[in-house]
């Protein structure tokens, strides 16, 4: 049976492409065909010659096997926003329904599958619909990657709340330095430690390159 995870972050920018790569390598150690899915991206930049975007192409170098392109990221948006309105600007509309079946066919080919979301857990992908209808149309469980910065535990509460409202599993989190000069970033880390009631996975040191190969996660005994 395939393994498979959703990705999410307490915002925009906490590091969940560093994270779901990093998770990438760390499975492959278990599992001999690991794929990572951006189900929507929004914001593309010219690279030889094709428009790509930079998560989309992160999680293909992080896979052990290659897949349709079609599958691993079922929508992709030219404008850097919020999906919503990247979509409205492209004149697209973001079929949940049509993302599942492409992560179903994924999880034929691979033996795991790494899911990442766009934005923050509830961000818009249409004026009814949200990432959070995303992840509950999917039925992962969820690995919650939260940015150590001012405002992080409200941010990382109300996220697990949300899911869990939604009767989805939080499997575990990862603390992320992402701001160096936040103070008492050990004692945040303990209050999550017991008020997300699930386990940490991985703490990742603040670096201005990191590397998601040398990312050190506590996988679960049932992802190994």
């Amino acid at each position: 049976m395939t393994l498979s995870v959703f990705i999410t972050g307490t915002d925009t920018s906490v590091g969940k492409t560093l994270v779901s790569t990093g998770l990438l390598h760390a499975l492959a150690k278990h599992h001999a065909r690991v794929v990572g899915m951006k189900p929507v991206a929004a914001g593309t930049e010219l690279i030889n010659g094709v428009q790509a975007n930079d998560d989309v192409l992160a999680l293909r170098a992080a896979a052990s096997c290659a897949v349709p392109p079609e599958l691993d990221n079922p929508v992709l948006l030219p404008d850097p926003m919020s999906p919503h309105l990247a979509a409205e600007r492209a004149g697209v509309r973001i079929d949940i329904a049509h993302i599942v079946a492409c992560h179903r066919q994924l999880a034929t080919l691979a033996d795991a599958v790494v899911v990442e979301g766009a934005g923050g857990f509830l961000v818009p992908l249409s004026a009814l619909e949200t990432g959070a209808d995303l992840a509950q149309a999917l039925g992962l469980p969820v690995v919650l990657v939260v940015g150590l910065r001012l405002g992080c535990l409200n941010h990382a509460l109300l996220t697990a709340e949300a899911l869990r409202a939604r009767g989805l599993s939080l499997a575990g989190w990862v603390a992320n330095h992402v701001d160096p000069a936040m103070l008492a970033q050990e004692g945040n880390i303990a209050f999550l430690q017991q008020a997300l009631q699930a386990p940490l996975l991985a703490t990742i040191p603040f670096q201005a390159t990191p590397d998601a190969r040398a990312l050190a996660f506590n996988l679960p005994q049932a992802w190994q």
